[in-house]
């Protein structure tokens, strides 16, 4: 099924209008030339005859093969993974590049259905590997070392062991899976086609959300209020999306004897309970310290007695608000990378000149970024908004880390090369900070650092301080949904509880402003996923304080843990930088990175 990673910022983290260059496109002939196209005819009708024969070959026969038989069983799984991986990788970007389009709409549904119809009989795999006895996989992992390389996704699967259902029900909610994917269909296309008319002109959500970092407070404010008037007068429908979404999940969680609503997230992310409550708990204290201290510093800056939530991405009275161009933050974000290692730019080089980025802002497409891998046999494709912003360019920096790292994982091969949300914003993390420190050491003078670190801190707020407010949000929500229906007013609440810890005091919160949670995606396509965001953010500062030091051989150890994909344990990848995440003070060493920064805004008032 196609999934859709999204972005690690807020979507009004944009701005500009002037002319930004060429901003290129996708081409997705790489995958299929066409909905017409013969090879996708001929991979459909493949996939439908692969899936059928390997359930006639495989099911209720998995504990008979030998060990050369059970690789070939899981290398004819790993192909038809990546058939279908590569037909909805096809569907899902034509989709989001118009998602107001009924016919890319249908083209993508329809696909969806034959794609599950034909899966279902595959269902049993997983179930059967669960029913294995551990004496009998370690004997055929023995035999073969190319079998033997798969374990992890062996003990991924056999995490899900204790709450598996029976294979009829399996069959069942895998069926219903195309259910669930028509409510984020709805969430969507009501976001796509939502209009807000601002000061005479009719924009998207995008467009919208854009004016809140105008230089112009007026415009800011008018934006903010035409936001809520929106999502106020659609509330009812974001509602029932998320009462029905937060209710299915809790049946199934309940059937397969879940202890948590997160449960299920933190087994697919392999992070332990205690490993995200503790990185909860870090954050969470942390906000006097990260949040709070850094928006009355804003709060001054501004001029303002309290801030508005339209004040918070407001730029600083002394921000240049320059355009930067496409081919001016190509180079920024190719310099930083080549810098690091010529090895990471000469990877990141293709997705500018061979249509694997699609750029511009443009009706009906989805908002936001996100970088798509595709399959291990394609690339990656690169969405943005683009425009013109530097906080784009730190968007840019950020999925194109995200292209990097799925090229280098690739080499796993189809099963092995997904990495778990948690590890999966590393080299986006990373490549912001690259473009960051490059830009840092290029600033003119103390007024540009002083910009430059405040965005930077800014950024950070909204991966770290935001995203666990927005995970908190999301606990109170699916608790909260199962003690009955959620009526608007009621998420509205919740979503308030969250907001005034979180930002502080500087903050004060205008009617209407109770309803934007109506248009996060998080909260719909991957329920408790903000999280990895944090997560991610924690320990690149941990990683880059590691880089920074100069440590000998960092490049090369980098580029390994980039390149093991979800072949390993976030304790294994990070063992060789002398990195541990289940020990609590290494939540302190990344958030230190971001209190320092604003140790050093602090100073420059002085």
């Amino acid at each position: 099924m196609f999934q859709l990673p999204f972005p690690v910022r807020d979507a009004n983290a944009s701005g500009a209008a002037d002319p930004l260059g060429d901003l290129p496109e996708w081409n997705l002939d790489d995958l299929y030339t066409g909905e017409d196209a013969p090879e996708l005819k001929r991979d459909l009708d493949w996939l439908e005859q692969a899936c059928a024969s390997f359930a006639t070959d495989y099911e209720g026969n998995l504990e008979t093969l030998d060990a050369a038989g059970f690789l070939e069983c899981v290398l004819r799984n790993e192909k038809i993974s990546q058939i279908a991986g590569r037909i909805m990788s096809y569907a899902g970007l034509r989709y989001y590049q118009l998602t107001t389009d009924a016919g890319r709409a249908k083209f993508m549904s329809d696909l969806q259905e034959k794609i599950t119809n034909f899966t279902t009989p595959l269902v049993f795999f997983t179930l059967e590997i669960n029913r294995l006895a551990d004496d009998h996989l370690d004997g055929l992992y023995a035999h073969n070392g190319d079998l033997a390389r798969y374990k992890p996704i062996f003990d991924r699967i056999r995490a899900m062991k204790p709450y598996q259902l029976s294979d009829e029900l399996e069959k069942f909610l895998h069926d219903l899976g195309v259910v669930g994917d028509a409510w984020e269909r709805l969430f969507d296309e009501t976001i796509a086609g939502l209009e807000f008319d601002v000061d005479g002109e009719t924009l998207n959500i995008e467009g919208a959300l854009n004016l809140l970092t105008d230089p112009d407070r007026t415009k800011r404010e008018a934006a903010a209020r035409e936001l809520a008037d929106v999502f106020g007068a659609n509330v009812k429908t974001f509602a029932r999306v998320h009462n029905t979404q937060a209710k299915e999940k809790e049946i199934a969680d309940r059937w397969r004897g879940m202890e948590s609503p997160q449960q299920g997230r933190h087994l697919s992310n392999q992070v332990e309970p205690e490993v995200v409550e503790a990185l909860r708990n870090a954050v969470v204290k942390s906000y006097p310290k990260l949040s709070h201290r850094y928006y009355e510093l804003k709060r001054k800056w501004l001029g303002l007695d309290k801030m508005q939530v339209w004040d918070r991405n407001a730029p600083l009275p002394l921000e240049d608000n320059r355009i930067v161009g496409w081919d001016q933050a190509q180079d920024m974000v190719m310099e930083a990378y080549t810098a690091f290692d010529p090895r990471m730019g000469e990877i990141a080089a293709p997705f500018f000149s061979k249509g694997w980025i699609d750029a511009g802002v443009k009706p009906g497409k989805a908002p936001g970024a996100f970088a798509h891998p595709t399959v291990t046999d394609v690339h990656p494709y690169v969405m943005l908004n683009y425009l013109g912003k530097p906080r784009d360019v730190m968007t840019l920096a950020h999925e194109l880390g995200h292209g990097v790292h799925q090229v280098l994982a690739a080499g796993q091969g189809e099963m092995l090369s997904s990495t778990p949300l948690t590890l999966a914003e590393t080299a986006s993390v990373f490549g912001e900070m690259l473009t960051f420190r490059k830009m840092l050491d290029g600033a003119k003078d103390n007024a540009e650092r002083k910009v430059l670190l405040a965005g930077k801190v800014e950024d950070m707020i909204n991966t770290v301080v935001r995203q666990i407010a927005f995970y908190d949000f999301e606990c109170k929500l699916h608790d909260a949904r199962r003690g009955g229906e959620l009526t608007p007013d009621d998420i509205n609440a919740l979503w308030m509880s969250v907001q005034a810890e979180s930002l502080g005091p500087a903050f004060e919160f205008m009617d209407g402003y109770e309803t934007f949670w109506a248009y996060i995606p998080h909260f719909v396509h991957s329920p408790f996923y903000v999280y990895a965001y944090a997560f991610g953010d924690g320990l690149v500062n941990a990683l880059y304080s590691v880089y920074a030091e100069g440590t000998e051989g960092f490049e090369e150890k980098y580029f390994d843990m980039l390149k093991a994909g979800g072949s390993k344990h976030h304790k294994e990848l990070l063992a060789p930088f002398g990195l541990d995440a289940s020990d609590p003070a290494f939540w302190d060493k990344g958030l230190s990175m971001i209190s320092g920064f604003i140790d050093e805004l602090e100073a420059m008032e002085e």
